[in-house]
């Protein structure tokens, strides 16, 4: 690669990086954790996600993301896999409330039954498995109200 387009790409990516923010989110962890705890998702350990929400992305059409520590990072930082869920300000925000867990419930399926740092694709997590969560998810918070 050429020395100008280096310095050009370092340039974009210094531009690109100095926007971006990230805030911790308290609220959006715990209704995870709700999710979490009333779908059963035991596989997940609570103590090892963290949510945030982002500004200043470029990224269209994105709501949120999940980002996990891969084998590699997990080995060099001699630590335990750990998940990421970033919440796009921009797009989530002017999401309905239901649409907002319904985020949340895609994003924890992304988490694989091992939690070790891998993701579940777009084949298992989908409208079609979300919105059956949703559902559920839904069906058994009535039932915790009513008990």
């Amino acid at each position: 690669m050429h020395q100008s387009t280096q310095y050009r790409y370092v340039l974009i990516f210094l531009i690109f990086h100095q926007f971006m923010k990230y805030y911790p989110a308290f609220d959006l962890e715990l209704k995870a954790k709700e999710v979490i705890r009333t779908l059963g998702m035991s596989h997940v350990k609570e103590n090892r996600i963290a949510c945030f929400r982002s500004k200043g992305t470029c990224a269209r059409g994105v709501i949120a993301r999940c980002h996990g520590l891969s084998k590699i990072q997990q080995l060099g930082l001699k630590t335990e896999p750990f998940y990421a869920i970033e919440f796009i300000t921009e797009n989530f925000d002017k999401l309905s409330d239901d649409e907002k867990t319904k985020t949340i419930i895609h994003e924890l399926m992304h988490i694989p039954n091992n939690f070790g740092g891998g993701f579940r694709h777009h084949n298992y997590v989908n409208r079609r498995t979300v919105d059956a969560m949703y559902r559920r998810f839904k069906e058994l918070s009535k039932f915790r109200q009513q008990n």
